[in-house]
């Protein structure tokens, strides 16, 4: 037997804002890089490329906040799980951590390589 409710189109939707609602609250890093993919998304409006350069950089922040709300729910579930210090949820907590790192390495590379093609080639 499933822990969840029928599928509903609004109810999910809202089960899906409250979710995000509540990591922004809760969340530092996650209130952090949102103002600054903010901020950055706003600039990338005022900025000379082509609207296919804008795209690509500003989908690459979201690419880090996906990876940063994913890594939320793994250190919620595993504190859900256990309070006490067990290699395993570490080990979980720790590759969700991981993967918010590639995440951000991954938009640096993609921001290095799209503007060095814009403006160096």
């Amino acid at each position: 037997m499933r822990n969840q409710p029928k599928y509903h189109l609004f109810h999910n939707a809202r089960y899906a804002m409250e979710g995000l609602w509540e990591v922004l609250l809760h969340e530092t890093s996650f209130k952090i890089e949102v103002l600054l993919s903010i901020v950055v998304w706003i600039g990338l409006i005022f900025m000379p490329m082509p609207l296919i350069a804008k795209a690509v950089l500003g989908l690459s922040l979201l690419f880090v906040l996906i990876a940063e709300l994913a890594n939320s729910a793994i250190e919620r579930t595993v504190d859900l799980v256990t309070k006490e210090h067990h290699a395993l949820a570490k080990h979980a907590k720790d590759a969700g951590a991981a993967m918010v790192l590639l995440s951000v390495l991954f938009a640096i590379v993609v921001w290095i390589v799209t503007l060095y093609l814009l403006y160096f080639s």
